[in-house]
């Protein structure tokens, strides 16, 4: 007997089920979004390039390509309802030499055929003059206009907290662990936190939506297989590039990028190692030099030196055939209601460019769910906006006055590097989706992301997060249960 039975369940907090979940948090049900980690947006949305693709990478009459430019002219009203940031900056593909020139031009062919606007072709010199760090081979560049950088995991938050505020239930450290069937018919979900009806099901489940699919008894042969990237992210005041720099792609990725992003840093990446383990998100010496040995093709002026951190993210890469299968790292995605289970929405194999996608992709749910005969009635008073909390870097002098005198910790910095208060802590940990671990607070405030890497926060921040949860700080964790900073109050030792 479930525990309680909704409209539709979401099964994953990433920026696709996040999105899908404010979407249909304006019409009148009851939604529930599970998710197994202790935080939305850990997985594949934690950990990218932050790129808003403009569609000229995938394949024309493939999903991904059709998400793509959908999802591409979603943002500014999105960010606009959503109040994260988004920048729409434009990008460019990068030939080095001759030879990669006259490739181009078969990217803006696929640009055009895909419905890409504000494609230009540029030369050597106009690169150059863009760019004063490119590399001085440059021969010339395909300028997508549409391109732009956001900070993906803000968009999580700011579509989760929406969705809540507009009636969405949201269970963290809850796990999938199979569907509960009348016959052919999904009625509800099995959890490690007990079981919950379901009139509909979506499976947004990232890198494990093929477990997920599977356990319907759907598509044995689709397999999600990760592939890591890796990348290096470089100190803000020491290095500065300006604009979004892709190599001419390879039959196998898009290449290491060099791009600025919305926080102002320099990062370079990410290779593709596909890899079996779902949770490896470890660097490795060998991918490190393939990313850094790819960004110096492009900005040769790149120094190790100014490098502050590396990290690894997962795409979750599946095998559902593109229009062209000779193309590898085209995989199309998986957007559907199969005929073979009623009940289910079936979403898999979203990758690259899945950030880009995200609101089409949602949107194309609820296409898919009326299609189905689902009535869905809005909600009179569905409200879109989501009204950002300060943050204190960004406001002019006068405003961080008035703020500090109507709240005094906001006057409090506790990450130097990034001018993180006391006060913006608070109110994350205080939040609609409360910041409940230091990892939580960083991917919202953006603490300890600096030069130090929270070497200077970690204890100011501990201490916050204990008082204003009311717990011991022996029990603030990094990213949650098995990750605590502390084993012991230091006074608790005993000396001979």
């Amino acid at each position: 007997m479930a525990d309680k039975t909704y409209d539709v369940i979401i099964i994953g907090a990433g920026v696709v089920g996040s999105l899908v979940a404010r979407f249909l948090s304006r019409y009148r049900l009851d939604v529930l979004v599970l998710e197994k980690d202790s935080d939305i947006g850990t997985g594949a949305s934690s950990a990218n390039t932050a790129i808003v693709h403009a569609g000229y990478d995938p394949i024309p009459g493939s999903l991904k390509a059709e998400m793509n430019v959908k999802g591409n002219r979603m943002f500014d009203q999105l960010a606009g309802e959503l109040n994260f940031s988004f920048e729409r900056r434009g990008d460019y593909v990068v030939s080095i030499g001759p030879d990669e020139y006259g490739k181009l031009e078969t990217l803006r062919q696929q640009g055009l055929a895909n419905g890409v606007p504000g494609m230009v072709m540029l030369d050597g010199a106009d690169v150059r003059r863009r760019e004063p760090n490119i590399n001085p081979d440059v021969s010339g560049a395909l300028w997508a206009s549409t391109g732009g950088i956001c900070d993906p995991f803000s968009v999580v938050v700011a579509a989760a907290e929406n969705a809540v505020e507009n009636g969405v239930t949201l269970l963290t450290d809850t796990a999938f662990e199979d569907f509960i069937m009348e016959g052919k018919r999904i009625v509800g979900v099995k959890t490690n936190r007990g079981d919950f009806g379901s009139r509909w099901v979506v499976n947004a489940a990232g890198l494990y939506s093929d477990v997920v699919m599977h356990k319907a008894g759907l598509r044995p042969e689709f397999k999600i297989v990760p592939r890591k990237g890796e990348y290096y992210v470089f100190d803000k005041a020491e290095m500065t590039i300006n604009n979004v720099l892709f190599p001419v792609p390879s039959e196998t990725s898009k290449g290491i990028v060099v791009t600025t992003t919305i926080h102002g840093n320099t990062i370079i990446g990410p290779n593709a190692l596909e890899i079996e383990d779902k949770e490896d998100r470890s660097v490795t010496p060998e991918g490190l030099s393939e990313v850094w040995q790819g960004a110096l093709k492009l900005v040769p002026s790149l120094s190790l030196k100014y490098a502050i951190a590396e990290f690894a993210g997962l795409r979750p890469g599946g095998n559902a055939p593109s229009p062209n299968p000779n193309i590898h790292y085209n995989k199309d995605f998986v957007i559907e209601i199969p005929k073979e289970v009623q009940g289910l929405v079936n979403l898999g194999g979203i990758e690259s460019p899945g950030l880009t996608s995200s609101p089409a992709i949602a949107v194309r749910v609820i296409e898919l769910l009326k299609d189905a005969g689902e009535k869905l009635e809005e909600k009179p008073d569905w409200n879109p906006i989501r009204i950002a909390r300060p943050r204190f870097r960004d406001m002019l002098p006068v405003e961080q006055k008035l703020l500090i005198q109507n709240d005094a910790r906001y006057g409090r910095i506790v990450c130097r590097c990034e001018n993180v208060t006391e006060g913006e802590i608070v109110a994350e940990i205080h939040a609609p989706i409360p910041a409940r671990t230091y990892d939580a607070l960083k991917r919202r405030t953006w603490l300890g992301t600096g030069r130090c890497q929270g070497g200077f926060d970690i204890p100011r921040v501990v201490e916050i997060l204990a008082r204003e949860l009311g717990v011991s700080s022996l029990e603030i964790s990094k990213k949650g249960k098995g990750s605590e900073f502390l084993v012991r109050p230091t006074k608790d030792v005993e000396t001979e």
